[in-house]
């Protein structure tokens, strides 16, 4: 069905462009055919920034879903509980949830208690705590600490050096049981950064210890999070990282694989190099920033799509873009845009052939919404509430898996504007909604 559907969106692509009389798109391949002359077209294109092939409907209005059923993962009213994208969610073995989350002590005294500068500053815990019933209730007792946020070098973990598993079997990326997550020390965008890793194959009761990402020659590799929908036919497992250098535009998206259960290597990059742009002059967690948390999913026909998080003001104007690769993540095109705004978007490739992006929404009403493509990716169709009752623009960062055949549950965090806590909106907490797209 979704092949089906990218074969028509592909010729609808090339009728439209002959009916309009542009020229087709240049490919890589016919350019090296034509010569040096094709060549600097292609690259002057290329330079020319991205642009949708196809025309996107833009008259829908954004509508409500009535499906969304909303529960609370979370809450401690001392706590700023948050940013689950880059944590982990998972259906483990035996049907019951799994989920990721980052929290750090905050009194919601004082502006600088919800202030992001602080609170990602080697501050507070990454744990996982556990759902047996499709997200309805979440058992406190369950949860099971993964990362210390003050560790933030190599001879910081309690084993005093990382460890690389040697006396463990290899990862099983196919059980439902093997878990990752990651992360970066001194801090997910520092730059340098070196990224961390820890597993569990028990459905994240216990983990293994603390092991390094391999560096690969970077000046600079962090991991935020991994999927269970970026496993390849073949066993390979993917994975999007962050990496930087000085003189670079970054933090610069790129792949990395694991094919043995074993050793994890560069395999390609989203994004090519770029020099430091002063569009992009940096200096706050708020500023601009081009393409970064990328996340990839394999499809049923073998295509990988990622999203990456575009931003000039992380409080109100970021939004989600789609990345493209045809073989197994080696090489990248820009695919789509997903939305006006909203990022961090999380993908999960349905059963039936569709793929869905939940992002959060901080722009008034704040809130959660998502979109389906029905093509793999090229387009995407009307924009889909799941909750609008945000109290500011801190909200989102949702992380989405398929738990029954057309039933999505989401992750997220989320304040309230109706909390009786109040500090630039209400308790930051983590909360979840079902629903059928």
């Amino acid at each position: 069905m979704a092949a089906c559907a990218i074969s028509s969106a592909r010729s609808s692509r090339s009728t439209d462009e002959a009916m309009s009389g542009r020229a087709p798109k240049l490919s890589r391949r016919g350019a090296l055919a034509a010569g040096s002359g094709a060549l600097l077209a292609l690259a002057s294109s290329a330079a020319r920034g991205q642009s949708s092939s196809v025309l996107v409907r833009t008259d829908w209005k954004p509508a409500r879903d009535p499906s969304a059923r909303h529960s609370i993962v979370y809450r401690n009213d001392r706590e700023f509980a948050a940013w689950p994208f880059y944590c982990g969610l998972w259906q483990v073995g035996d049907g019951s949830i799994v989920a990721g989350f980052k929290r750090v002590p905050s009194d919601y005294g004082q502006p600088d208690a919800v202030d992001h500068t602080n609170l990602t500053r080697n501050m507070g815990e990454i744990v996982v705590i556990r759902s047996r019933d499709g997200g309805e209730s979440w058992d406190r007792d369950s949860i099971v600490p993964v990362f210390d946020m003050l560790i933030n070098k190599e001879s910081d973990f309690p084993a005093g050096a990382a460890d690389d598993w040697p006396s463990f079997p290899p990862l099983d990326f196919a059980n439902r049981d093997t878990l990752l997550m990651g992360g970066g020390i001194p801090a997910l965008f520092a730059n340098p950064a070196q990224g961390w890793m820890r597993a569990s194959t028990d459905g994240g009761r216990t983990w293994r210890p603390h092991r390094l990402l391999e560096m690969d020659d970077f000046p600079s590799v962090s991991l935020p999070g991994s999927s269970i929908y970026s496993l390849r036919a073949d066993g390979t497992m993917l994975f999007g990282v962050h990496t930087n250098a000085p003189g670079a535009q970054g933090p610069r998206p790129v792949i990395y694989a694991c094919a043995n259960g074993r050793d994890f290597h560069y395999l390609g990059s989203i994004i090519g190099y770029e020099p430091k742009d002063p569009y992009y002059p940096g200096g706050s967690p708020f500023a601009a920033a081009p393409h970064f948390y990328p996340r990839p999913v394999v499809l049923k026909d073998g295509r990988v799509i990622a999203s990456l998080r575009y931003q000039r003001d992380a409080r109100y104007n970021i939004w989600t873009e789609v990345h493209e690769s045809l073989d197994g993540g080696r090489t990248w095109r820009w695919l789509s845009r997903v939305n006006d705004w909203g990022a961090p978007g999380d993908l999960v490739p349905m059963a039936d052939g569709r793929v869905v992006c939940v992002y959060g929404f901080r722009n008034a009403p704040q809130g959660i919404r998502y979109r389906v493509s029905e093509d793999g990716g090229l387009t995407w169709g009307r924009e889909m509430i799941l909750r609008d009752d945000g109290g500011s623009w801190d909200v989102g960062y949702p992380r989405v898996i398929e738990v029954a055949p057309g039933r999505l549950l989401a992750t997220y965090y989320i304040n309230l504007k109706n909390d009786p806590i109040q500090m630039n909106g209400g308790v930051r907490h983590i909360a979840c909604t079902v629903f059928e797209p």
